[in-house]
């Protein structure tokens, strides 16, 4: 499969395009990665160098690739962080041209905004963009739980709060809406977390435990891996099933290194076979 990533990168760590690539190569995916924003590391960290993309670059280097006339082998594309609210237009167009040379291309969007715990950390605009233009002509958003309850109007605490805001997004327009970080803590067990994938007439979820460890890229990890996996199969909830595992692998290897960036290259066989497989289940 080849698939268009037009997102962050960054030259230590991994988020963007920087957690995407390799995991999606790693699976036998060819990938064209596109970079809307080039820092040194994720800010997170407080500091970083580096700029965001304009306009301009990113649509000739979209160009560029469209000019060796591969897009009709383009099989999906993948958007994630911007940088700016004006480069959205730019991942929408790159959309419509691949979709015109291959009908059977889909989009896959996730809407990078921001966190439960830090709130929005992207410019102004960029959630409106997401919510009015960008999820209405995707065929999978994958928004976390705060990002779905922005997108939905909704609170998505408990697992039926989030069926029904997936619901609704799906309302807007997606076929799929994946939601990642549901985290669930009773007092007879520990705390864990979910993911749910919601479409017409089911809906699958995939529960782990919570590991306390660095998590910045691993949404992006997430986002490519249940795209490769549904690509292929398109079974959702063995894409949800196999990219789960995966990310609790990697979130595993990362907190056993006891660092702060996700070890997905240490963890890069079981990102093709997990350890420990969590199975899906339905619920409806």
């Amino acid at each position: 499969m080849n698939i268009l990533s037009i997102q962050s990168t960054v030259a230590y760590g991994h988020v963007g395009n920087s957690a995407a690539v390799f995991p999606l190569q790693r699976l036998g995916h060819e990938v064209w990665p596109v970079n809307t924003v080039q820092f040194s590391n994720h800010p997170a960290y407080g500091d970083w160098r580096g700029r965001v993309s304009d306009t301009t670059e990113l649509a000739e280097i979209i160009r560029g690739v469209a000019e060796r006339g591969v897009l009709a082998r383009c099989d999906a594309v993948l958007s994630g962080y911007l940088g700016d609210a004006a480069l959205g237009e730019v991942v929408l167009d790159a959309v419509a041209e691949v979709r015109a040379a291959n009908r059977r291309a889909i989009y896959c969007c996730d809407p990078v905004m921001g966190s439960i715990d830090r709130g929005f950390f992207v410019r102004p605009g960029i959630p409106e963009f997401f919510r009015e233009r960008a999820v209405p002509k995707a065929d999978i958003v994958i928004p976390n739980a705060f990002e779905l309850e922005y997108l939905s109007g909704r609170p998505a605490a408990t697992l039926e709060d989030a069926l029904a805001a997936a619901d609704m997004v799906r309302g807007m327009g997606p076929s799929w809406v994946v939601v990642t970080g549901l985290r669930r803590a009773a007092a007879d067990k520990e705390e864990t977390i979910a993911a749910l994938a919601v479409g017409e007439g089911e809906a699958w979820a995939v529960e782990t435990p919570y590991l306390e460890a660095p998590s910045n890229g691993a949404g992006d990890a997430f986002s490519a891996l249940f795209l490769a996996h549904f690509l292929v199969s398109r079974e959702t909830a063995e894409a949800l099933s196999r990219s789960v595992s995966a990310i609790y692998a990697i979130m595993a290897a990362t907190r056993e290194a006891g660092v702060s960036e996700l070890q997905i290259v240490a963890a890069q066989d079981q990102i093709v076979r997990p350890n420990e497989l969590f199975k899906a289940e339905r619920l409806r």
